[in-house]
C-alpha cells in the first residue's frame, strides 16, 4: 500500500464530529476519507459495493449499536478494519468491540498523531487503544478480583442496603444500634473497593451475591 491511498469511512451520528475527522484525515497524505455515514444502515450499503481499508465507527447511533455493527461489518468485509471512535469509556464496551470484531477503540479526546498511530497499527494487524484506553483496560474489572469473604451479619446487612433500607431502617430490624451497622456498611465499601453504597450494590451484583 506504498503508492496507494489509505481509504477510510467515518460512522457517526454528528455531523460537526465527521467533518472534523475529515478535515484531519485528509490532511494526511496517505488518508482518503471515501465517505461519511450517521446511520448503520448506510455504513452496510456503502461497503457491500466499496473496498474500505478503515472504518471509524462511534458506538451509538440512531438505528443500531457500534458493536453489533461491528460484527455485521466483519461478516461482510472481513479484510476491512473497524476501529471503535466513541465517548464511552466503560471497560465491558470496549471489551465486547474486541470480541465483536474490532481492531481497536479510540476515545474522541484522542490527538491526531495518536490517530494516525493507530489506524496504521490496525492496518498492519494490530489491535490499537489510546492511552486512556489502554489505562482502562489494564484496570481489573470486578470479575477480576476476589469475592470478598463476608460475615453472616456483613451479607445480611448487605442485602438490606441492596433493598434501599437505610442505617436507621437496618438497626431497628436487626435490633443494632446505627453505629454498629454504619461500621458494617463501611467494612463492606472497604471489603468491595466501592465509594459508595450504590457501586457497592453493583458490584454485589455483578459477583451475585445478590439479585437485581
Amino acid at each position: 500500500m506504498e503508492n496507494e491511498k489509505i481509504n477510510i469511512i467515518i460512522v457517526d451520528d454528528h455531523p460537526i464530529v465527521i467533518e472534523g475527522l475529515r478535515m484531519m484525515l485528509n490532511s494526511q497524505p496517505v488518508f482518503n476519507v471515501a465517505g461519511s455515514f450517521t446511520t448503520g444502515a448506510e455504513t452496510i450499503n456503502f461497503i457491500q459495493s466499496k473496498m474500505v481499508d478503515i472504518i471509524l465507527l462511534d458506538i451509538t447511533l440512531p438505528d443500531s449499536n457500534g458493536t453489533e455493527l461491528c460484527r455485521e461489518i466483519k461478516k461482510i468485509s472481513p479484510n476491512t478494519s473497524v476501529i471503535m471512535f466513541s465517548n464511552r469509556s466503560e471497560r465491558s464496551i470496549i471489551m465486547q468491540s474486541i470480541q465483536n470484531g474490532a481492531s481497536g477503540y479510540l476515545l474522541k479526546n484522542t490527538s491526531i498523531d495518536e490517530l494516525v498511530i493507530c489506524i496504521k497499527g490496525a492496518l498492519s494487524g494490530d489491535i490499537v487503544f489510546c492511552n486512556e484506553t489502554k489505562q482502562i483496560i489494564s484496570r481489573p474489572s470486578q470479575h477480576d478480583l476476589p469475592m470478598p469473604r463476608l460475615t453472616k451479619r456483613e451479607k445480611q446487612i448487605l442485602q438490606m442496603v441492596a433493598q434501599g433500607k437505610t442505617s436507621n431502617m437496618i438497626a431497628e430490624e436487626l435490633f443494632l444500634s446505627p453505629l454498629t451497622v454504619d461500621t458494617h456498611r463501611k467494612n463492606l465499601l472497604q471489603k468491595f473497593h466501592a465509594k459508595n453504597s450504590t457501586e457497592l450494590i453493583n458490584i454485589a451484583i455483578q459477583q451475585q451475591l445478590i439479585e437485581k
